[in-house]
């Protein structure tokens, strides 16, 4: 924005999968290459990695996990897609891998509330390590089974293959491929 003043975005944020052909969108944002064929992938950030959190005063009350399969014997908070999916858990360790759906009495849609909910002693939380970092450096939550956690791949810019992009699109597609992304960790 600061290079092309000229230039209006719009950015909205929503977990459903939609078509952006449809409603009129020039780009789209999903996690991995899950996309229709017709569709080109850009990457989009660094790999990412799913961090289970929890907060001390959870932890001091119901133990650490020792792996995955402890899981099934602490509060874990689920999340739920705007679709009506569950989302899982999946782990790995070595050549071990393994996907988890928690369970626990707390579901939300959003990892927002799910990360809010774990710093108040609610369960385990399954958000992404990004989100989860301030709050691990400070104390207010602990990250567990990181012998378990795996590296993911990152989120993917799309759009159509069939048109031409605008020349604003163009220009962001330049900045985005020629972005410099910072890798923590």
């Amino acid at each position: 924005m600061e290079t092309y003043h000229e230039v209006k975005l719009e950015i909205i944020s929503d977990a459903a999968v939609i078509d952006i052909v449809g409603e009129g969108f020039d780009a789209g944002v999903r996690f991995g290459k899950q996309l229709a064929q017709d569709m080109i992938a850009v990457p989009f950030g660094p790999p990412l990695r799913y961090a289970i959190v929890a907060s001390p005063s959870y932890i001091e009350q119901r133990g650490v996990p020792q792996t995955p399969h402890d899981l099934v014997h602490h509060e874990c908070i689920k999340r739920r897609f705007p679709g009506g999916t569950l989302v899982s858990w999946r782990f790995a360790n070595g050549s071990e891998s393994l996907e988890v759906t928690p369970e626990g009495r707390l579901t939300l849609s959003s990892a927002h509330n799910e990360l809010q909910a774990a710093l108040a002693d609610r369960g385990i939380a399954h958000v992404l390590e990004d989100y989860a970092r301030s709050h691990v450096n400070d104390g207010r939550l602990i990250e567990l089974l990181l012998d378990w956690s795996a590296a993911l791949p990152s989120w993917y810019l799309y759009y159509p293959n069939r048109r031409l992009p605008s020349a604003a699109m163009r220009a962001f597609l330049d900045y985005v491929k020629s972005y410099k992304w910072d890798v923590v960790g």
